[in-house]
């Protein structure tokens, strides 16, 4: 919980404007489905659960997304391991960094699809 009111603090910082935050896989998809993003991070752990679900669910969906995690780069599997990382802990720079990638691909692919 605290990492996430962490993260939320430095989206804060950086100009975002709605953020939302699940705590649990459940939450996560019910707030994928009744809202639209421009792009997520997902912890890797939520709740003690792997948050692949919510990854499917995002990917389904066309959503850029960015895990958040402990394990480093090699401890996301499950057909994800090309999805950037955030490696915990991590500074703002590292999350602008990450979340302007993800941003500049989307933008990108919106052009070719164009």
């Amino acid at each position: 919980m605290l990492v996430m009111m962490a993260l939320e603090d430095m989206l804060t910082d950086l100009g975002c404007t709605s953020i939302a935050a699940a705590g649990t896989v459940d939450q996560a998809i019910e707030l994928i489905a009744a809202q639209d993003f421009d792009l997520a991070t997902i912890d890797l752990n939520l709740n003690g659960h792997r948050s692949y679900p919510v990854a499917r669910a995002l990917d389904a969906r066309g959503v850029p997304f960015a895990f958040a995690t402990g394990y480093g780069e090699h401890g996301v599997s499950e057909g994800f391991g090309d999805r950037p990382v955030l490696t915990k802990p991590y500074n703002d720079l590292q999350l602008v960094t990450v979340l302007t990638a993800l941003l500049d691909a989307a933008d990108t692919a919106e052009t070719k699809a164009a």
